[in-house]
């Protein structure tokens, strides 16, 4: 089984990999940076695979996309680990702010580019997603920009998507479900100044990356359902508002020129 991991290179990105290397599946790894994700390949065991990817751009995602393909002729298990919690408004190249990018952008541009080859994706969500307000006006270009809620926003706009590839894929079988792993110690968030103090001390209570990949690996190595939101373990009903699903949905098409 080939299952590909996003930001595979740190964090719960890495631990999934190693879980799954070790457990005999070949694993792709996608690292933005290569010195980085040459290293994790380097100490991780088993079969795994590299793949260079800048998830921040439609270009980079494209690119990864297509080296992909190139070396995996089916994907059994997708799973969108890489994330980002800015602490001041970037725009990317496309002129997006990074966060919005790399959280929903990049995933739902991977899902179609390689729709033909999946069986399963699993996202990597955060339960802060329900305090999202996404604004399809402003949320893009990070014009309501906020350190803590567009992080939220963006985690928002990602959850939507869920239904709605999941009725998407339903002829073809393929499954989509979402998680949020916990709250973990990794470097996502981390930042200078008082508030990074007291995020590092704060930390150090948190779940390690290893605690926050057993639900992710859980949720790739069972296939028993699809459109589903689990908090670590657990499902829970999730309430979207459709309309704003399907504005998203139609945003992000227009804006990544996917179809």
């Amino acid at each position: 089984m080939t299952v590909v991991v996003t930001g595979g290179n740190r964090g719960i990105g890495y631990a999934v990999c190693e879980r799954l290397s070790r457990a005999g599946e070949r694993v792709v790894l996608v690292s933005r940076d290569r010195e980085r994700g040459a290293a994790a390949i380097r100490a991780l065991p088993g079969e795994v695979d590299l793949v260079v990817g800048d998830l921040t751009t439609f270009a980079g995602v494209r690119i990864a996309a297509e080296e992909l393909r190139r070396i995996c002729p089916r994907i059994e298990v997708l799973v969108h680990n890489a994330g980002l919690w800015p602490s001041r408004r970037v725009l990317t190249a496309d002129g997006v702010e990074e966060s919005f990018a790399v959280n929903h952008l990049a995933p739902f541009l991977l899902n179609h580019l390689l729709e033909d080859l999946l069986a399963r994706v699993v996202q990597v969500s955060a339960g802060l997603y329900a305090k999202g307000k996404a604004d399809p006006a402003r949320t893009p270009q990070g014009l309501d920009f906020h350190p803590i809620r567009t992080y939220a926003d963006t985690k928002l706009c990602n959850v939507l998507m869920l239904p709605l590839f999941a009725r998407r894929w339903e002829d073809a079988g393929v499954t989509i479900d979402a998680v949020h792993p916990g709250v973990i110690r990794t470097g996502l968030g981390d930042r200078g100044g008082p508030v990074g103090l007291l995020l590092k001390v704060a930390k150090r209570f948190w779940l390690t990356p290893e605690q926050g990949a057993e639900p992710v690996v859980r949720l790739a190595l069972e296939d028993k359902g699809t459109g589903r939101f689990f908090n670590v373990n657990q499902e829970i009903p999730i309430e979207l508002d459709e309309d704003l699903a399907r504005r998203v949905w139609a945003q992000a098409a227009a804006l990544t020129g996917a179809g």
